[in-house]
C-alpha cells in the first residue's frame, strides 16, 4: 500500500509505504505525482517505508518505468526507513538509480525533508 503525503514542503513528491506493494499503488498514486512534478522541473521524491512484505512482478515493472519515464528530472530521493536491509541496498545500488539517493532512519524524517529539498 502507498499512500501520498500532504504535509511536505512544495516541491517535494512524498509517499508512505508499507506491506506488499502493487501495480496499482504505482499507476494510481506514484505516477501521477512524478509526472506532475516533472513537467514542472525537477523530482525531488521522499519516502517512508514502514515495512515491507514484497512487491508483485507489476509493481517491480511500474517502479522501473517511473525511473526511467523521467530520468533527467530526477533530482534527489530520500529513503526514511529502520529496515536495515534496504539502508544497505540503498548504499550499494543507489548509483544505479537517476539523481542522489540517500537514506535516513525514521527518527530522522526531517533531516530527509531537508536533504531532498537542498
Amino acid at each position: 500500500m502507498i499512500n501520498r503525503l500532504g504535509d511536505l514542503p512544495a516541491g517535494v513528491v512524498g509517499f508512505e509505504a508499507g506491506g506488499r506493494l502493487s501495480a496499482e499503488d504505482y499507476r494510481d498514486v506514484v505516477l501521477p505525482a512524478v509526472e506532475s512534478a516533472a513537467e514542472v522541473g525537477e523530482v525531488r521524491f521522499l519516502i517512508v517505508m514502514h515495512d515491507f512484505q514484497g512487491m508483485s512482478g507489476g509493481a517491480l515493472w511500474q517502479d522501473l518505468k517511473i525511473g526511467f519515464g523521467h530520468v533527467r528530472a530526477w533530482k534527489r530521493i530520500a529513503l526514511v526507513t529502520d529496515i536495515d536491509w534496504m539502508h544497505h541496498m540503498t548504499g550499494l545500488f543507489g548509483w544505479m538509480t537517476p539523481g542522489e539517493t540517500k537514506s535516513f532512519t525514521l527518527e530522522d524524517r526531517e533531516a530527509a525533508v531537508e536533504w531532498v529539498l537542498g
